[in-house]
């Protein structure tokens, strides 16, 4: 369907840019109808048609002097109709299972920041308050964890597929998550957060692929940051239910028992969901996956879909299981070395580290209450992730990093010179917040949703859940690296060297993905792995 003006999938009920009382009523005589021109691109509404058959022109009825009721009414349902070819919800029938999927982001978010405010309490509650290096320990051990698991993700969907190995990962989110709230010893909190882990790390490989396999190509990018979008808010549901935990010592551990909620409900709303058509095809199920096709992206896709999917599939072999080995051939190691990358400069740019200490900035102007300065952060983030939604498919990929990064550098120094030039005392502050809020804001906007979104765009559907899991296991070394020696780096050179570190990272970042990143937007999955993989040019050039 041919769709030039298209409104964006939340800009639901109306579009700003699209209203049609002007050209109707702000004149006693009407002299134009909303030109229906190429730039708009509405299908032609059955009361136009049937003026056509009739060889009369709209304008001709409408300019007449005398014109009846009926004319008038025709001109009523000419508006709805053109009202109704703007309203766009093509995104509307993959929505429900891309919110399913996004559940796990939400979880992955709310045990990002569950530890924050109650880690004092759990300490002094198990025994080890005091020890740095154990209470340190229990949260790197989830990110021990989250290495594994994304490393054992990708031969879980090859053999299982997308909705059994979401609800088999829920068991140690559910499960771990009990075993944390219910530990009385730091055996037990370390046993519950490694399960805990575990299962995020499946999960964050397994959504960006679930989500970019059945998205409708146009809002592919839209519902991809969906996964930003849930992190954002697991982040700061717990950051908010933190706050009882300043005053009651165990509040923890009913923190922790309300983590296992979303497990429950993942499990139960992936039941419902559908499965990805393009491992169905895999799998030799060709007709679940054209009813799948018929009912999210709808019944004129299903033909041109299963052509290319079998197109792909000759190419690259029916067979399900994918080996390790296959990523040091060609295209392959190529996307997985710019998964690789972009990952490394991800978390070398340093959102930790300036997540670290954006409560300290905050305490500078005033705000003392460092649950608060969490929030106003998660705040921030949550923003940058909804312009995020909405630029998506509109700007590109490449043109959101590359745009996140160059406005992360900027934040970076600003901050040093905050940090480096004697400026007054409130004129440094309040530069360092500036900083700091618009260095997490662009983050939010590119760099965090487009990292995840883009690599599983760029894989080949054989080597898809390899990559990212290969890609995800170097995210979690960078992670857990950064988290080690950014405290002794900051001792051991200041604040403005570490972070001037960070803004060279984010230009480095900036500039690998100008040159290195191929725009995906608008190009359906395998259009894009027909163009990067040069066995498949070479066989269609053969045949």
């Amino acid at each position: 369907m041919q769709r030039a003006l298209a409104v964006h999938p939340f800009q639901c009920f109306y579009s700003p840019r699209f209203d049609p009382k002007p050209y109707f009523y702000n004149s006693p005589k009407i002299n134009t109808l909303y030109p229906y021109s190429n730039s708009t691109s509405f299908s032609l509404s059955r009361e136009l048609k049937v003026l056509a058959a009739n060889k009369q022109q709209p304008h001709d009825i409408i300019n007449s002097e005398n014109r009846d009721d009926e004319n008038e009414l025709l001109q009523e349902k000419v508006i709805a109709a053109a009202a109704a070819d703007e309203l766009d919800l093509g995104w509307l029938p993959a929505f429900p299972h891309v919110l399913t999927a996004s559940m796990s982001n939400f979880l992955f978010g709310y045990h990002i920041g569950v530890m924050n405010g109650p880690i004092v309490s759990i300490a002094k509650e198990l025994g080890f308050e005091g020890n740095s290096f154990l209470e340190g320990l229990v949260v790197s051990i989830f990110i021990v964890g989250a290495f594994i698991g994304s490393i054992a993700s990708g031969s879980l969907v090859d053999k299982l597929g997308y909705r059994r190995t979401f609800q088999i990962d829920t068991l140690p989110l559910i499960l771990g998550a009990i075993v944390s709230a219910q530990a009385h010893s730091i055996e037990e909190m370390l046993l519950g957060r490694f399960l805990v882990g575990l299962g995020i790390g499946v999960n964050t490989v397994l959504v960006p692929i679930y989500i970019s396999e059945v998205a409708p190509t146009q809002y592919r990018g839209s519902l991809g940051s969906l996964c930003q979008i849930g992190t954002c808010v697991g982040i700061i549901a717990s950051l908010c239910l933190a706050i009882p935990s300043e005053n009651d010592p165990h509040w923890w551990r009913t923190m922790l028992y309300i983590a296992s909620v979303p497990g429950f409900i993942l499990a139960l709303g992936m039941q419902f969901s559908v499965e990805s058509p393009r491992w169905l095809c895999k799998a030799g199920r060709l007709d679940e996956a054209k009813k799948v096709i018929r009912n999210i992206w709808g019944s004129s896709e299903v033909d041109k879909a299963i052509e290319e999917f079998g197109s792909v599939i000759k190419n690259d072999g029916s067979d399900l299981d994918s080996c390790w080995l296959e990523l040091l051939e060609e295209p392959h190691s190529r996307v997985a070395t710019i998964g690789g990358a972009l990952f490394v400069l991800q978390q070398f740019a340093g959102i930790n580290g300036v997540l670290y200490f954006s409560s300290l900035t905050f305490k500078d102007v005033g705000i003392s209450s460092s649950a608060l300065a969490s929030l106003y952060v998660g705040l921030t983030n949550f923003a940058g992730a909804l312009c995020a939604l909405y630029l998506m498919d509109k700007q590109g990929r490449q043109r959101l990093l590359v745009g996140s990064y160059a406005g992360m550098a900027l934040s970076m120094f600003l901050i040093v010179c905050a940090i480096s030039f004697p400026l007054e005392g409130e004129i440094s502050n309040n530069l360092s917040i500036v900083g700091t809020i618009l260095y997490i804001f662009t983050f939010a906007v590119g760099a965090g949703p487009v990292t995840g979104l883009i690599i599983p765009e760029l894989s080949s559907s054989r080597m898809r859940g390899k990559i990212m899991g290969f890609s995800f296991s170097v995210h979690w070394v960078c992670n857990f690296l950064v988290g080690l020696f950014f405290l002794e780096l900051v001792e051991k050179f200041g604040v403005a060297p570490v972070y001037g570190s960070f803004g060279a990272f984010s230009l480095m970042a900036a500039a690998f993905a100008y040159y290195f990143i191929v725009e995906t937007k608008g190009r359906s999955l395998e259009e894009i792995e027909m163009s990067l993989n040069p066995n498949f040019q070479g066989k269609r050039n053969s045949e």
